[in-house]
Order: C-alpha cells, then structure tokens, then sequence
C-alpha cells in the first residue's frame, strides 16, 4: 500500500539503536501494525508523521504474511512490546539509560521496577504518567517536555497510544537528537503484569489480536472486528493485486 517498512529482525533493530547512541546519534521507532497501517492509508497527518521515523518496523503478523505474499519478505515480526523488553537488557549492558512515558497509572512506575529487577544495574532515568487528556492541555505537554529533558535518557519508551505517542515523539525528537524514541503502545501494562500478553504461540499464529480482545472486548472489538478484519481482507487484495502485476512484467 506504499508504506515502507524497515527490513530488519529485532536483533538488527537493538544493534541499530546502540551504535546511533555510541555516535551521539538518536531517532525514533515507529512499530506499525495493520490498525496503524490502515490509519497511515486515510490520514495525510498520519502519514506526515510517520514519514518523520527513522524506523518503520513490522509490529503485526498481517505485515509480515503481506510482504510474503507480495513478493517482498521481512525477516521477522519487530513487536514494540518485546522489543522494549529485548532493548532494555541491551541497554543495561551498554549503560545506556531508559525512560518510561505513558501507560495506565502506575504502569510505568511497576514496569520500571520489574525492568531494574531482570537487568541489575540498569539506569532508569525516570516515569512519567500523563493523564487522560494531557494532549489537549499544553500545561502538561510542557510538563512532559522538561520532564523528559531534565531527566536526558539515552532511551525513551512512549506508551500513549497510537497517534498521540506519535505526537509526542515528533515535539521531544526536536529538542533531543541525541535520544532515541521507541513507540510501545501497551507494553508497560505487559510487562506490570496489568494485562496478560498472548503465548508465543498464539502471537506466531496471529491471533494476539484475538486474546487481547477477549481481555479488553468493549475497548478493543470495533478496532480488530469493525475495522481491522474489513481493512485485512483489503490488504490482502491490494498484496495480490501487486504480485500479479510484478509476475506479468517479468513475463517474457
């Protein structure tokens, strides 16, 4: 559909990250899914803003069954929610330092500790919990600047929902080009232990979707059954359709 994504595995992605820090360097990930795909494909502001990353990763196991069948593979699925997870050892293995914006009340505070618990001698720069709204009030949007300035991390993780997270990365990345912005979503309530993530299993099926809505139905069932299953069945057609267009131009 003309978004283009980073070919790179998780491993390659961390790697990518800490020798941008070791140079001084920062950026900011964007972990698409098919939900930010469809946004990306009716929103020109969506699209502006994800334009603006330095990585476009793979979150979604639609993405990656639509590169297959289009002809142009990823290596693997890049999940903000494990990533934050794999970054963060990495990170306290490099010394390099992490900051937690967003999540439900207290979910960045448990998710820090549990982070400093699993990597000893992480340096956990600071959380912050924005409340409802905070987009809408620019008390809190400067508040959220200097926080985050003050505290200078090598790594922040932006867990507000997409676009809003999006929003904010594109103001702090302004002010901060030496730190690096990963997009999470939801992750700080996995890792607190708020909401339970899917077996491994389920999420190489691709059927995460499905156990997050049985947990989450009246929040969640418009964006996977009204939305996100229509917009699929379009993806997989617009996927098809490019193939099918490839192999007649390669025809002799």
């Amino acid at each position: 559909m003309g978004l283009e994504l980073a070919a790179v595995s998780e491993d390659e992605t961390i790697d990518h990250v800490l020798k941008s820090l070791a140079v001084g360097r920062g950026g900011w990930i964007c972990t698409a899914n098919l939900d930010i795909l469809r946004q990306w494909r009716h929103s020109a502001e969506v699209r502006e803003i994800v334009a603006g990353a330095d990585l476009v990763v793979a979150d979604g196991m639609p993405l990656i069954w639509a590169g297959r069948l289009q002809g142009s593979p990823l290596p693997e699925r890049v999940a903000g929610s494990t990533l934050v997870v794999s970054l963060t050892s990495a990170a306290a293995k490099a010394g390099a330092s992490v900051y937690l914006l967003g999540g439900n009340p207290g979910a960045a505070d448990a998710a820090a500790a549990r982070f400093s618990e699993t990597n000893p001698g992480l340096r956990v720069a600071g959380t912050l919990c924005p409340p409802f709204g905070f987009d809408e009030d620019p008390e809190w949007l400067e508040r959220i600047e200097d926080s985050v300035r003050e505290a200078a991390p090598d790594i922040v993780y932006v867990g507000l929902g997409f676009p809003k997270q999006e929003r904010v990365i594109v103001q702090l990345r302004k002010r901060m080009p030496s730190t690096w912005f990963v997009a999470c979503g939801i992750s700080f309530s996995f890792v607190a232990g708020e909401v339970h993530r899917a077996p491994v299993v389920v999420q190489r099926l691709g059927l995460e979707w499905l156990h997050r809505m049985v947990q989450e139905p009246k929040r969640l069932y418009r964006r996977y059954l009204v939305h996100g299953i229509p917009f699929f069945i379009t993806l997989l057609w617009s996927v098809l359709v490019v193939r099918v267009s490839d192999a007649g131009q390669s025809a002799p």
